[in-house]
C-alpha cells in the first residue's frame, strides 16, 4: 500500500528532523509520481508547557519524490491549537 509507505517516511523524517507530526491531513500523488502532502506538527511543546500557553500547531507542505523520499518541506502557516478557522 503505497500511501501507507508514504506516512510512515514523513513521519520517521519529522520525528528525526522537526517534530513528530501531530496530523497528517492531505495525501496526493505528483504528476512527476512523487507525493505532495500536508503536515500538522505541534511546535515547540515543552516551552508551551513551561509557560502554560496554547500549543502553536504548524502547517507544513511535504514533497517527496517517486522513491517516496522527503525531498523538500515548509511551514506554511502557525497558529494556535484551539484557533477555530472560519
Amino acid at each position: 500500500m503505497a500511501i501507507k509507505e508514504v506516512m510512515d517516511n514523513v513521519n520517521a523524517f519529522f520525528s528525526e528532523h522537526v517534530a513528530p507530526p501531530h496530523k497528517i491531513t492531505a495525501v496526493e500523488e505528483a504528476e512527476d509520481g512523487g507525493w505532495q502532502l500536508t503536515v500538522e506538527v505541534i511546535e515547540e511543546k515543552e516551552y508551551m508547557k513551561r509557560y502554560a500557553k496554547d500549543e502553536m500547531l504548524g502547517i507544513y507542505d511535504v514533497k517527496m519524490n517517486k522513491d517516496k523520499e522527503v525531498t523538500s518541506f515548509k511551514r506554511q502557516e502557525i497558529r494556535y491549537r484551539s484557533k477555530i478557522d472560519n
